[in-house]
């Protein structure tokens, strides 16, 4: 059985809504004109000649035609371009715009919401082309280097150490996957709201310095000094999120810092909010990069992306907004980094 087009339904609605708006015009310009009439005979006494009278009548019906369409164009004309304009629309076609200039207000609101309304969908898609683009991306590197270790553990006569070597890479590479995964999907709940700020009591500082212990095989290696100042502070707030703030700031200084370098902490209270600042005399990231360092998936240092995925920080900007702060970093090449996250003191 053939289905009815919703779309002839609604036009042919329209076109009976217009008639009848243009026959109720020609109507009451036929009774303005009976009007006129009964006015003349009051004033002057008498009914004007049929003649005059008939040409009365045609002058009314020709200005309420003409009144009528006026009426239908400024009321039709909007609504077909704005039905038009969402075919393109379920078509994918985002970058379609509407002539915002009526005499109506309504319609221009209208047309002025439409447009906005394609900008965002036209943002969004751009934005998950990127991100599926980017996991794609993210995922193909570890997956490729377990998959090229694990072949060459087939092959026959290899030696021990060789394939302790190529194990420790498909461990490496298989935790790096995992981490991803984890991100992916944390910075997914964050971003669509799914996971409850549950708010706990807990001490700021030593959850920083449990953060700091975490990544101990990390700084270890690489001989890092820290300098921590870290003032006693009790906070009210989401004690497992604010975590992963405090690991992948520490985790990016680690990454960034030289064999031997220093990092300075410090936790602060300055009048109503909370302030944590951790300073690197790592590498250092250009005034370009900074602008675009909270983004997903976004890496300033080509050379170190088997390091990371890009998304650290980009959780760390979501979890801080989440909680009603913000994040900021001053950075200078070649002499190192400064974050700084700000949260206000409940």
């Amino acid at each position: 059985m053939k289905k009815k087009d919703p779309d002839k339904k609604t036009g042919l609605g329209i076109i009976i809504a217009m008639t009848l708006l243009i026959i109720g015009v020609i109507l009451l310009t036929l009774g303005f004109a009976e009007l006129i009439i009964y006015i003349l005979k009051i004033c002057f006494g008498h009914v004007p000649t049929m003649p005059a009278t008939a040409w009365l009548m045609i002058f009314c019906v020709i200005l309420g035609i003409v009144f009528g369409r006026l009426a239908s164009s400024l009321i039709l004309s909007p609504v077909t371009k704005l039905s038009r304009a969402m075919k393109k629309v379920a078509k994918r076609d985002f970058s379609v715009r509407l002539q915002t200039k009526s005499l109506i207000t309504e319609v221009q609101d209208t047309f002025n919401n439409f447009n906005l309304m394609t900008s965002e969908l036209g943002t969004v898609e751009e934005l998950q082309t990127n991100f599926v683009s980017s996991v794609s991306h993210e995922f193909k590197t570890p997956i490729n280097a377990i998959e090229g270790y694990a072949m060459l553990l087939q092959e026959k006569n290899i030696p021990p150490e060789e394939q302790s070597e190529y194990i420790e890479k498909i461990l490496f590479n298989t935790k790096r996957l995992s981490e991803l995964v984890g991100n992916i999907l944390l910075l997914s709940k964050l971003e669509n709201q799914a996971i409850p700020a549950k708010e706990e009591e807990f001490r700021l500082d030593e959850q920083i310095r449990r953060a700091l212990l975490l990544l101990e095989p990390k700084w270890t290696a690489k001989d890092i000094c820290f300098d921590i100042d870290l003032e006693e502070t009790t906070y009210l707030g989401p004690e497992s999120l604010l975590l992963h703030i405090w690991v992948n700031l520490i985790d990016n200084a680690v990454k960034f810092s030289e064999d031997g370098g220093s990092i300075k902490m410090v936790l602060r209270h300055k009048k109503d909010n909370i302030v944590f600042s951790i300073e690197d005399n790592g590498c250092g990231i250009s005034e370009e990069d900074c602008k675009h360092i909270f983004n997903r998936f976004y890496q300033s240092d080509s050379s170190r992306k088997d390091e990371g995925s890009g998304l650290g920080l980009a959780l760390v900007k979501q979890i801080t907004e989440l909680c009603g702060g913000s994040i900021e970093v001053k950075s200078i090449v070649g002499k190192g980094s400064r974050f700084t996250v700000t949260l206000k003191k409940e």
